[in-house]
């Protein structure tokens, strides 16, 4: 048995799954009169996401229960004791995260989440799955939360904030990756500067899709 599948979490994470499936008609329509084409360039804008996720801010944005259990496997496989978390939201995968911590003895998890409202909620459900103990939630813009006081050596990078985004926080952390750490990138397609970045041969990354929509990522050692 583990944290993550006994009482308080797994109950917790179902009521959360089924809430975000529930609440995804409600979230198409906060965006309903963009076209195609301007959810892509909002996605992808480093300046024009902010409106967009302003759209979404009662959106649970929920990774999958694949997405989560992979999230689990990796930080367990890999021992982790210290990871990093860009884009919180309702804390869906920061429970994940959380959970493989406690299993593996204990550790520090910081998130970083723009938007009041789910950081309130994130902190809730954290709360009620008895992982709080393990996570520090910094509010605010990541490029600032997440640019100082940071452990000195990070296991696991979660990037699931806006898309944009994704090269900017590596940048912020990579210096911190221990050689190995691994980086799982949510959404990877809609950051093909990210993608660009870790796929080249001298990146000193090792990377490679999982899924339909994980680039997972090892650090190798310096560029």
């Amino acid at each position: 048995m583990t944290t993550l599948t006994t009482t308080p979490l797994a109950p917790l994470l179902d009521r959360l799954f089924e809430e975000a499936h529930a609440a995804s008609a409600e979230t198409e329509a906060a965006v309903a009169d963009l076209s195609h084409e301007a959810r892509a360039r909002m996605t992808r804008s480093k300046t024009d996401y902010h409106d967009l996720y302003v759209r979404l801010k009662n959106a649970p944005l929920a990774i999958s229960r694949q997405t989560g259990a992979l999230l689990y496997m990796l930080a367990r496989s890999a021992r982790a004791r210290t990871i990093v978390e860009f884009g919180t939201s309702f804390g869906i995968s920061t429970l994940h995260l959380a959970a493989a911590l406690r299993d593996n003895g204990g550790g520090r998890l910081i998130t970083s989440e723009f938007e009041p409202s789910k950081v309130a909620r994130a902190r809730d459900n954290l709360s009620s799955g008895d992982l709080i103990d393990l996570v520090e939630i910094r509010e605010g813009d990541a490029l600032q939360t997440l640019s100082a006081d940071l452990p000195d050596a990070i296991d696991l990078l979660l990037l699931d904030g806006a898309k944009a985004l994704y090269p900017e926080i590596l940048s912020l952390v990579e210096s911190r990756l221990r050689p190995g750490a691994l980086i799982v990138a949510d959404n990877a397609d809609d950051s093909p500067d990210y993608l660009a970045r870790v796929r080249a041969p001298a990146s000193g990354y090792l990377s490679t899709p999982f899924g339909e929509d994980v680039e997972l990522s090892m650090r190798i050692g310096s560029c």
